[in-house]
């Protein structure tokens, strides 16, 4: 299959707000791709690749001059070839590699073609296409039934072999998938509320637990043999031998646990989100120990606990982690949720989790069994550039570039602005009707994609916090940006400082 076809989904999908339509369009395409294409074309669609990591970034892509092709001659195949060798390429000479690899497939694609590689490689698509719209798109496609797919997706934990069982393979050999010891499992995931009492509303009775600012794991056990995964289903076992010693010693031969891990400070307190990170990609340190708290239990000693009711694995999670289970009670209490969630605030960590006691592992799925709730951290920031929407955005100025004021020029000029992150998230079509209107008047230049401004516009931002990170120069990037809305009130030299988004990695 031509990867014009694919753009062309993906461009029809992303200007539409209707999920039906949506589905219409990635079923279509789906039903006319070939077996040998569709692990590499549901990849490009999530803007997760097959491969992983691919080793490439913002500043490589942008890097880049090269001319693109003037018709359409890539195929998804040609692109997974490309994509496995940036992903194989590594050791001396690898930056070089990748550079050329680039500019090779660069050269090959449309400048269509190439905005939306780029995009699915930097995981910025942004088509609306996502999981659940792929899984009902798979089902259609392929006349199945969409709770079979849905759940071959959960157990089996990759989407793109789920997609190619369903679309070759009979219905009772897509039914015939089923957890497995040793195979990942897509995690569940929450909701948000603002409050504990509002969370309580939702859930009804619920166990109220501590949401730590930690890493996703998800642990098996199989006999002595252990496997790690993140939440994106990585094995970092090698990377966790301490997790991996702890979980050896549970009472218990076969295991799937789910639940997070930090690294504590000197203090017991938790150290920020990025240092528990940087474990999942270097080699083992021994000045940063990680310590697992697990929450859930999806399998134990030959028993499936996945359709059973939270109450059911509590009682069994209790019974095999012990001291290594999360903080939390059990309640219908709104007083009692609110304590907890401000001893979790006090302990320094993120809010709490509420799950409905009565609810399955629904894996995979973001519902309203789990609820998460978190204060929300504020800042005024100041715009330095925006990029020209795709899709159902075409024409509109839309993903903001946001910069933090640097007083005393720590990370540049006195008085100048720091890039801390990027957002589209919270842009309203009133919004980026504004912006389009009022932004061309402070450019100072622009490229095919962006347009730069003087820093003359203050926006208020949501954050769920900082992480480390070399893409900008002050060290920093925002976690889960968002715009609450533009501060007319406000001029740059009152924005909030990159000092202080720093401090919230010591916080």
């Amino acid at each position: 299959m031509l990867l014009s076809e694919l753009v062309s989904t993906a461009e029809e999908v992303a200007a539409t707000s209707s999920r039906l339509a949506k589905i219409d369009a990635v079923s279509r395409l789906l039903a006319r791709v070939e077996a040998d294409d569709v692990p590499a074309l549901v990849g490009l669609l999530l803007a997760t690749p097959r491969q992983g990591r691919l080793g490439v970034g913002w500043r490589g892509i942008t890097a880049l001059d090269v001319q693109h092709a003037e018709g359409s001659s890539l195929s998804i195949s040609d692109v997974d070839a490309a994509f496995e060798a940036l992903a194989g390429s590594s050791g001396s000479g690898s930056a070089a590699a990748r550079t050329d690899l680039l500019s090779a497939l660069a050269a090959r694609a449309t400048v269509e073609e190439w905005d939306f590689l780029s995009r699915a490689m930097l995981g910025e698509l942004r088509t609306g296409a996502l999981g659940g719209v792929l899984l009902d798109a798979i089902a259609r496609a392929s006349d199945r039934p969409a709770a079979s797919v849905r759940r071959a997706a959960m157990l089996s934990g990759d989407l793109g072999d789920t997609a190619v069982l369903a679309l070759t393979g009979t219905e009772a050999e897509l039914d015939a998938v089923g957890l497995v010891v040793g195979r990942p499992v897509l995690p569940m995931l929450a909701s948000t509320a603002a409050t504990p009492t509002a969370a309580l509303e939702i859930t009804g009775r619920a166990s109220v637990e501590y949401k730590l600012d930690g890493a996703r794991i998800q642990v098996h056990r199989s006999g002595d043999a252990v496997s790690i995964y993140t939440r994106s289903l990585a094995d970092i076992t090698h990377r966790v031998p301490e997790i991996v010693e702890i979980v050896r010693g549970l009472p218990a031969d076969d295991l799937i646990l789910d639940g997070e891990t930090l690294s504590l400070d000197e203090d017991g307190g938790p150290r920020p989100f990025q240092e528990t990170m940087s474990r999942f990609g270097a080699d083992v340190s021994r000045d940063l120990v990680l310590r697992p708290w697990f929450f859930d239990l999806l399998h134990v000693d030959g028993r499936d606990l996945l359709d059973e009711p939270l109450s059911t694995r509590l009682t069994e999670l209790e019974r095999v982690v012990g001291e290594w289970r999360m903080p939390g009670i059990v309640t219908d209490d709104p007083a009692a949720a609110e304590q907890l969630s401000r001893d979790a605030l006090a302990a320094g960590h993120e809010g709490v989790l509420v799950k409905g006691v009565d609810a399955p592992y629904s894996a995979g799925r973001r519902g309203k069994s789990w609820v998460k709730v978190k204060p929300v951290l504020t800042y005024d920031l100041v715009v330095l550039a925006a990029e020209w929407g795709s899709g159902r955005r075409q024409g509109w100025l839309s993903n903001l570039h946001l910069g933090a004021l640097d007083p005393d020029g720590e990370f540049g000029e006195p008085g100048g602005f720091v890039m801390v992150g990027k957002t589209f998230k919270g842009l309203t079509d009133d919004l980026l009707r504004w912006q389009t209107e009022n932004f061309p008047p402070f450019e100072t230049r622009r490229t095919q994609s962006t347009v730069f401004l003087r820093p003359e516009f203050v926006v208020e931002i949501a954050i769920d916090g900082v992480q480390r990170s070399p893409r900008y120069p002050g060290g920093i990037a925002l976690r889960f940006a968002r715009v609450k809305g533009y501060r007319p009130d406000k001029t740059p030299s009152g924005a909030d400082t990159i000092q202080t988004l720093r401090a919230l990695l010591r916080a």
